[in-house]
């Protein structure tokens, strides 16, 4: 049966709610739309009363990264994040977190003030308007790692990448988009384009694949300075919660540089967890990015999963939640099985299922599942409300409270659905007719299920992908045990992964691009992580797939090149 958790159907919404973990108790106003210089984003704010009865205002640390220009500075103390904007030094800014554990709010009353912004609320948006802001010139210079623009401003405001997309070359350009909350009369470098509305500039160029642009802000006078480098980003060190770390790294294989992002998670911090996740609590059908899917799972971050099938979208790997079988594993693929105590497991997984009735049992070849073969296929509640016939003769078998109660023949080419009944299953039959007399109507069905390796049933939490890198320290990757084609394993590509440290931290981890060229072949992506101290660690779905999430922005691309997975593995952060 399906498990859906007691807090999953509670929505963020807007009104007076109570935050904990504070000192005191104070009502507060929320909502995740703020409007900037009279354009909306989709970014969570707060507004509280602090013991001094001032009003406070929150915004999520994402927001402020990727729509305000905000550069987030190292910290080990999740309650002081320290940031730069406009100064010289950094700005340390008091966090709260939001009462479901999704967003870590930074106290921006203090800039509000200084920088004169006009705020007001209306229902879930935040209205901000800084005072007009100009820009009164800009420049291209050279410097020994690219070109370099340089802003000046008459006084300090708002900014953001507004366009990057991804490259897996250094020969195929990639468009960038710069936005500036400021008007200005500027003449256009070659190969750029500037678009101006009121209060707002849009410069956008193409730059070689592999460049990155760091922007970087300057004060007295204020500036906006814009490098196009081609060498590795600067690491970074961030403290989000209590036992969650983001962390930005560039690992080193000999004259190879790969930047990786990573989540780091201490699975015995009281209040964090880590769960799969997938399309919605309701159904397993479907993909979307990563940042809905965190939404309705109220997830503080999310890394992508298991693969799937894009044109049906549907999964194809193992998930097990709570102890329950949410889909089966395929082609004994590589698999990681963990617990609330910190304990880890790999294996290639293998799910035994049976069905049996009064004639005999009767093996099943698919549960819940995007992979379609001959013989019995499995379909519970957690698939969804309803199952469509997906091959072209298929024999549909209803059971409920163990008894079957029919049988009906459906047909991909006569598009209809069957309800999948909350007390139930459904059986499907496709190309296995010599079975179906042993469910004749009222014929009771027990089904029994189990995992090989072994050790995987004792493990509420399983995720499912590969191939299987690394195992107890030894490294074990052979994608064509896992009946992967010869591709996945030589091709240079994005790559996403899940392992463990020997000292039981848990790592999520992603890369897109070595400096200069395109992501890690599998061999080397299994030596980065080995290099990196996982002692188990399982690949999961790559390329477009690789993202990762969290507290309301993406870590590791920008939002425009985000693609739509079916599953992923999530953070859960509950404040106390």
């Amino acid at each position: 049966m399906i498990f859906f958790r007691p807090w999953v159907s509670s929505i963020l919404t807007v009104g007076l709610v109570l935050f904990q973990g504070m000192a005191g108790v104070a009502q507060t106003r929320q909502g995740n739309q703020i409007n900037l210089n009279g354009r909306d984003y989709g970014i969570a704010w707060s507004q509280w009363t602090n013991n001094q009865g001032q009003t406070v205002t929150g915004i999520s640390d994402g927001g402020l990264a990727t729509r305000f220009g905000v550069l987030l500075q190292d910290t080990n103390d999740p309650n002081q994040q320290p940031v730069l904007w406009f100064k010289d030094q950094p700005l340390t800014l008091a966090t709260r977190f939001s009462s479901n554990g999704m967003y870590r709010y930074l106290d921006v009353s203090d800039l509000i003030q200084s920088q004169q912004w006009q705020v007001n609320h209306q229902g879930q948006t935040l209205r901000i308007t800084p005072p007009p802001a100009r820009i009164l010139g800009w420049r291209q210079g050279r410097q020994p790692w690219g070109d370099r623009w340089v802003f000046d401003l008459d006084r300090a405001t708002p900014w953001h990448i507004s366009r990057l997309t991804f490259s897996r070359t250094s020969t195929t350009p990639r468009q960038f988009g710069l936005t500036i909350e400021a008007s200005g009369s500027l003449t256009a470098l070659p190969n750029t384009k500037i678009s101006t509305a009121t209060n707002r500039t849009v410069i956008e160029r193409d730059i070689p694949g592999t460049t990155r642009p760091d922007v970087t802000m300057l004060a007295d006078p204020p500036r906006l300075v814009v490098d196009f480098r081609n060498d590795a980003p600067a690491n970074r060190s961030i403290t989000w919660a209590p036992g969650l770390r983001w962390q930005e790294q560039t690992v080193t294989l000999g004259p190879r540089q790969f930047p990786v992002s990573v989540l780091a998670v201490n699975p015995q911090q009281p209040g964090l967890s880590l769960r799969p996740i997938w399309f919605s609590p309701t159904t397993l059908v479907g993909i979307s990015s990563l940042a809905d899917m965190a939404q309705r799972w109220q997830s503080a971050a999310v890394i992508n999963a298991g693969f799937f099938n894009r044109d049906r979208q549907m999964p194809l790997g193992a998930i097990r939640d709570q102890g329950n079988w949410i889909s089966g594993p395929i082609l004994n693929r590589g698999a990681i099985a963990w617990n609330d105590q910190g304990q880890t497991r790999v294996g290639r997984l293998f799910l035994q299922q049976t069905v049996s009735t009064p004639t005999g049992s009767y093996p099943i070849v698919t549960f819940n599942s995007g992979y379609l073969q001959a013989g019995l296929a499995l379909y519970t509640p957690a698939w969804g409300p309803s199952y469509s016939p997906q091959t072209g003769n298929e024999t549909v078998i209803t059971v409920r409270n163990n008894r079957v109660m029919g049988q009906q023949a459906v047909s991909s080419q006569r598009p209809q659905t069957l309800a999948i009944p909350q007390d139930g299953l459904l059986l499907v039959a496709r190309s296995y007719n010599s079975v179906l007399g042993a469910f004749a109507n009222g014929a009771t069905v027990q089904i029994q299920t189990t995992a090989n390796p072994p050790e995987f049933n004792a493990f509420p939490y399983i995720a499912g992908a590969g191939p299987l890198l690394i195992d107890r320290g030894q490294v074990v990757l052979n994608a064509a045990a896992e009946q992967f084609g010869g591709g996945l394993a030589t091709q240079a590509a994005p790559r996403s992964a899940i392992g463990q440290l020997g000292n039981g931290t848990i790592l999520l981890v992603t890369t897109h691009n070595r400096v200069g060229g395109p992501g890690p072949t599998l061999a080397e992506w299994t030596q980065i992580l080995r290099q990196m101290g996982l002692v188990n660690a399982l690949n999961l779905d790559g390329g477009s797939s690789t993202a990762m999430y969290m507290g309301g922005q993406l870590l590791d691309r920008h939002s425009v090149t985000t693609t739509r997975v079916s599953n992923g593995i999530g953070i859960f952060w509950q404040p106390r």
